[in-house]
């Protein structure tokens, strides 16, 4: 029986194809590591316009691809 490292495959499962289009604040804060960025500094990236989004009422969605390109282009 082989194993699997779960922590990996859950990384590698943001690139696939099966994912949402859209992601939530919290869980673009868990795509960055827990301790990246504070919530609250995330919040406030986003009022900057800092970090692709879009508002939907009172929810902010994050376009998942977009935000993917934002991560890399950074580096």
């Amino acid at each position: 029986m082989q194993r699997t490292n779960m922590s990996t495959q859950k990384d590698t499962d943001w690139h696939t194809e099966n994912q949402p289009l859209v992601l939530s604040v919290s869980q673009a804060l868990r795509l960055l590591g827990q301790r990246a960025i504070s919530r609250q500094s995330f919040y406030a990236a986003i009022r900057r316009g800092e970090v692709p989004h879009r508002r939907l009422g009172k929810r902010i969605l994050i376009p998942r691809q977009r935000f993917l390109e934002w991560l890399t282009a950074g580096q």
